[in-house]
């Protein structure tokens, strides 16, 4: 049995004992709660006769006789009325009516007329004065054939003369709780189905999560010595791809469609200039012109090939569920390099790149991949440079916190608008470069996101004290 099968039968066996447990406390529960309403109900009818068998004896002797006609006439009716789907013809009310000893007197049905009652429990308790009820079969232990009975005590001046006992069989609404326990069962079984498909679904999501605990395992048993550092990093790591599992597989299908939707969206603008252009070449016109013409295709398409190229890079990183690779990065070397690199970009309108040499310095090592560490960096830069004004200086440091390690860039350019703070790191979303009104493919910063989530660190961009916007790589510190 594979491991898929025994996720999804003990998902399907552990909700089938939940739903068989309720199932059975409900259906319990369906009978007393009828007999409960239906006992309200005996209650007050038993008031009722016995209201109209005290004003035929205000003389405080029992008169009774005035009931047999009445139940004569109404056993003798005939009706229909239809009850949510069951039809009820006939009256199954009974009543009888007990002295102060406890012998009957009268009976509706002329069964138990000249009997002693005054052991049953409804009529002795009537007779105190207290509350009686009971429930009794007509056969025997025949619990189908049971009685609910209630009785009210019947006075005269203040003192009890006799009792009135109002029943009713079960039987008459037994009906309605099998009605109610087969609508329960239905719902339960629907449910079931309803829950399989699920079990279904829910076990695929959980085999590749639990694989990964599995490799744990497997890894903690291979250990030869006990660090419970490094076992807890390695711990964190299996939970977080089980994590990075199930939301991908929650979450894959709409990522797509966005992905899609917007890339369509930043596509259609270079297309569009691109299919003018070339219409327009297909029209007689000076050579400067066409030349200009065929520029703009270059760019634009240039432009598609810059944003598809972005996106293949962005879309490869987020798939990695982390480093392949991990080694010490020296960040001071890298970020003259760097410095030096974007100081020709940014040579034609005078902007200078500036390195905290003091500072680098003083900051040890990072462990990841150099080489996106580079790009993330380089990434942070060029977006610096492109911000900056004509004859600023870029400012590229290293500082050390507490348990990170941060890369700043700082630009003196005209900052981060307050209706942009909270989407520059959003997929396409770019602003407009001060010196060329154009916007870039939108993918730098989130390719510099992604980076950093991998390192286990984070990346901010927010306004700079006395202008400008500063960029914060962290990485934390190897411990």
């Amino acid at each position: 049995m594979n491991k898929r099968t025994r996720i999804f039968i003990g998902i399907l066996l552990a909700y089938a004992l939940g739903v068989g447990w309720l199932l059975y406390r409900q259906l319990e529960d369906i009978d007393p709660r009828y007999r409960e309403s239906a006992e309200e109900s005996l209650v007050e009818t038993a008031q009722l006769m016995a209201t109209l068998v005290e004003r035929q004896s205000a003389d405080g002797t029992l008169q009774a006789d005035a009931l047999e006609p009445l139940f004569q006439a109404l056993y003798a009716r005939r009706f229909e009325a239809n009850i949510f789907g069951f039809l009820k013809t006939r009256v199954e009310l009974r009543v009888t009516v007990a002295d102060r000893t406890g012998r009957v007197v009268f009976d509706s049905l002329g069964r138990e007329t000249g009997k002693d009652h005054s052991q049953w429990r409804d009529v002795r308790l009537a007779l105190q004065g207290e509350y009686g009820a009971r429930s009794t079969p007509d056969i025997g232990n025949d619990r189908r054939t049971a009685v609910m009975y209630v009785a009210a005590p019947i006075r005269a001046n203040d003192t009890i003369i006799g009792v009135v006992s109002v029943g009713k069989p079960v039987q008459s609404f037994g009906q309605f709780v099998d009605a109610a326990r087969r609508k329960t069962m239905y719902v339960g079984g629907l449910s079931v189905v309803a829950v399989l498909l699920l079990a279904v679904i829910v076990s695929v999501w959980l085999v590749r999560p639990f694989g990964v605990i599995a490799d744990y395992v497997r890894y903690v048993r291979a250990q030869h010595s006990f660090s419970l550092p490094r076992l807890g990093r390695r711990a964190l790591g299996a939970i977080g791809a089980a994590y990075d599992e199930m939301r991908d597989a929650l979450a894959g299908h709409t990522y797509v469609a966005d992905y899609v939707q917007t890339l369509t969206h930043e596509v259609k603008s270079p297309l569009s200039a691109i299919r003018g252009a070339a219409e327009l070449l297909q029209e007689p016109m000076p050579d400067a012109d066409r030349a200009r013409f065929a520029a703009n295709i270059a760019r634009e398409a240039q432009r598609i090939q810059e944003l598809v190229d972005r996106m293949m890079e962005l879309t490869a990183l987020e798939s990695r569920r982390g480093l392949d690779q991990v080694a010490p990065v020296a960040l001071g070397p890298m970020l003259r390099d760097l410095a030096a690199a974007a100081r020709h970009s940014g040579a034609p309108r005078g902007v200078t790149v500036d390195v905290d040499v003091a500072a680098v310095e003083d900051v040890p090592s990072v462990e990841g991949d150099a080489f996106l560490l580079q790009r993330a960096v380089a990434n942070l830069l060029a977006n610096a440079v492109d911000f900056a004004p004509d004859g600023t200086t870029v400012t590229l440091a290293l500082s050390r916190a507490r348990r990170t390690v941060d890369v700043t860039v700082r630009d003196h350019g005209p900052g981060i608008p307050q209706y942009a703070e909270g989407k520059v790191f959003e997929k396409f979303y770019s602003l407009a470069r001060p010196h060329s009104r154009k916007k870039s493919t939108g993918l730098g910063l989130p390719f510099v996101k992604e980076i950093a989530e991998l390192h286990h660190g984070r990346v901010t961009l927010k306004n700079a004290q006395g202008g400008g916007a500063v960029a914060t790589l962290s990485l934390p510190l190897v411990t």
